[in-house]
């Protein structure tokens, strides 16, 4: 204790540094940095400790831009939509994570990233132009071949070591993707990055500055494959990285020893036991030397008069009635010859973050890579079984995502890959949790790139990557589901357990449904006529209007596994957290929302065309229901 009152200059610098970490080099604020952070002057003149690149102002002002896209539903390429909590994402990443800001913000625990590693032989897009306007750059990433594909050509541009610009390039890249994905991290959520040793110093600085350095966790080599390559000066590179930071508070997984059991008794819930008796004697605490008596078989077992029970006499029945205490015979997959003590998985977590309730991640972990986590030829092995053949190059197998979800240790985390290639990550997702009876959730983004013509994967029909992905994860759906088919004559599966998410919801990345109004931007009469059109009816003609539902719940920050109720020609969210009207508006219906009395509601303006009395009422009677009522 210091006795000096609030030092409110460094309290004020500690509040900065939790809402902008990416501003602070070396402990001091850099105002540069803060000017282009929000928006103003941005410009890095003076020579100082960063690291700085060409176009760096540029991945500033893309990553501010907002972005008017939407996510529409594609029911027919998901897998059981109404009921699933997973996520497939088709579009390109950039925008998919702005879309994605309010409604997932602050709530992934874990990300995981395999993005181009830029060799010189990959592409992928950058605005190769700095002086790009946003319009020409959705143009460019907008084109379509006459299939309704992507273009390569439109898309993508392929980064050549020869280039002037190609560190430049792929930070300008990563930069806008990362500091967008920062956001989405809940403040225990963590980030893991693949990359090789072409920009591994590069990614390592960036993700000091947008995270800060002493939100570094771990750099974990990979150990990729076990015959050398055959290259110059014969150094093979046989091992990737895998660079690992935190928000702010990152627990690691619990020690190895540690072993968990789940029973019918807490299915949702593991445990393990402990001991029950305290090294205190029966002098010491009396009240704790006593027989227990087990009260379902009525079985004694006598008290040690030099190390009593941890419960004394009075507290017995009280631990006992919460499932604390765990007799011999209670269940036959343990062997212990006295009673022992129940603690819950969630009791340890709570306990870790307690201890440790500061801003320095926890280590608790090693950095040496087990042998069984896979090399490239096992995520090779897994797609031939999948698909019959190789139609993917290089992916990292299964296990390897799996090591790194164990480690995060969290069976209901949200878990994202934005660039999620082949569908790994879903399906390590999907494999854990059938191995744990876990309820961890993913959200999976991926380009429609094209496959290269000749190719197995274009071969076979697969014309875009996204649609490798997309069928993958429905195989993998398909083998667990046959697995546990067959297990069901083996085992009696607990008549309480929660049944495992098997399926996926497909969104795609789609312009807004409504007209954007661009102020006073007028090139012509005809530009005129069109903004006033836009401002008398904002939809655009031929929206559905499920697509309308979806872009209206994540613009009003709702996430895409919010449960919706159609009734009565309304949409109910939650239960009364919101409710829309979309394709009707009359009194009934205005009186049935008064009377769900919901936090908001929504309707389009176009339901009122011809009513304005109607409106009126409308807005009266939301006002006096307390409803926050918008039109739209």
């Amino acid at each position: 204790m210091k006795g000096q009152s609030l030092d409110i200059k460094n309290d004020r610098l500690s509040r900065l540094k939790e809402i902008f970490p990416e501003v602070f080099t070396e402990e001091k604020v850099d105002w540069e940095k803060l000017k282009a952070t929000l928006g103003e002057d941005i410009v890095f003149e003076n020579e100082r400790y960063l690291l700085n690149w060409a176009g760096k102002s540029d991945a500033f002002r893309v990553l501010q831009e907002p972005t008017t896209a939407t996510l529409v539903p594609s029911k027919k390429e998901s897998v059981n939509f109404d009921d699933t909590d997973h996520i497939f994402i088709e579009g390109e990443n950039l925008e998919v994570l702005k879309v994605l800001q309010k409604s997932y913000y602050g709530k992934v625990k874990m990300i995981y990233i395999d993005p181009p590693y830029n060799t010189g032989n990959d592409s992928f897009i950058y605005p190769d132009r700095f002086s790009e306007k946003k319009d020409d750059y959705l143009k460019r990433v907008g084109d379509k071949d006459e299939q309704g594909y992507m273009t390569r050509e439109g898309l993508f541009r392929k980064n050549n070591k020869e280039s002037g610009h190609y560190h430049s390039n792929w930070l300008n890249m990563m930069y806008p993707r990362l500091f967008l994905a920062r956001n989405l991290l809940r403040d225990d959520g963590v980030i893991f990055v693949s990359i090789d040793d072409n920009e591994v110093h590069n990614l390592r600085l960036i993700m000091n500055e947008i995270f800060g350095e002493e939100s570094f966790v771990a750099l974990f080599p990979w150990k990729k494959r076990t015959t050398k390559s055959d290259v110059p000066f014969g150094v093979s590179q046989d091992y990737e990285w895998l660079i690992c930071y935190c928000k702010q508070n990152f627990i690691a997984g619990l020690p190895s020893e540690r072993k968990y059991h789940q029973s019918a008794d807490f299915p949702n819930n593991r445990w393990r036991l402990a001991d029950l008796t305290k090294q205190t004697t029966a002098v010491e605490r009396p009240n704790s030397a006593y027989d227990l008596i087990d009260p379902k078989t009525g079985k004694r077992y006598p008290y040690n008069p030099k190390r009593v029970w941890a419960v004394t006499k009075d507290t017995f029945q009280k631990y006992y009635d919460k499932g604390k205490i765990v007799f011999p015979d209670d269940y036959d997959f343990i062997n212990i010859s006295v009673p022992a003590f129940r603690v819950f998985e969630d009791e340890d977590m709570a306990k870790a973050r307690e201890k440790f309730a500061s801003n320095t991640p926890i280590k608790t972990i090693s950095t040496s890579l087990l042998k069984d986590i896979g090399m490239n030829e096992d995520g090779n092995k897994e797609m031939v079984e999948l698909f019959g053949g190789k139609i993917f190059s290089f992916p990292k197998p299964s296990s390897f995502v799996k090591h790194f979800l164990a480690i995060v240790n969290d069976r209901n985390a949200i878990v994202m890959d934005f660039f999620a290639g082949s569908g790994t990550t879903a399906h390590a997702v999907l494999d854990l949790n059938k191995e744990d009876d876990g309820n961890r959730k993913f959200i999976c983004v991926q380009m429609p790139e094209k496959t290269e013509e000749g190719s197995e994967a274009y071969k076979a029909g697969y014309k875009t990557i996204s649609d490798i992905a997309k069928e993958r994860i429905r195989r993998v759906i398909d083998k667990i589901n046959k697995e546990q088919e067959d297990k069901k004559d083996l085992i009696t599966e607990l008549e309480d357990k929660k049944p495992l998410d098997l399926g996926f919801k497909v969104f795609k990345l789609q312009p807004s449904n409504f007209k954007i109004w661009h102020g006073s931007k007028f090139e012509n009469d005809e530009d005129l006529l069109e903004q006033l059109d836009a401002f008398t009816d904002p939809v655009k003609q031929g929206s559905q209007e499920e697509n309308i539902l979806f872009e209206l719940l994540l613009k009003s920050g709702f996430d895409l596994n919010s449960k919706i109720e159609f009734k009565n020609s309304i949409f109910i969210v939650n239960k009364d957290e919101m409710v829309l009207a979309l394709s009707k508006i009359d009194e009934p219906i205005i009186n049935e929302i008064v009377a769900l009395k919901p936090q908001k509601c929504l309707a389009l303006d176009r339901l009122f065309q011809g009513n304005d009395q109607l409106k009126t009422n409308t807005v009266l009677q939301m006002k006096d229901a307390k409803i926050e009522f918008r039109t739209v």
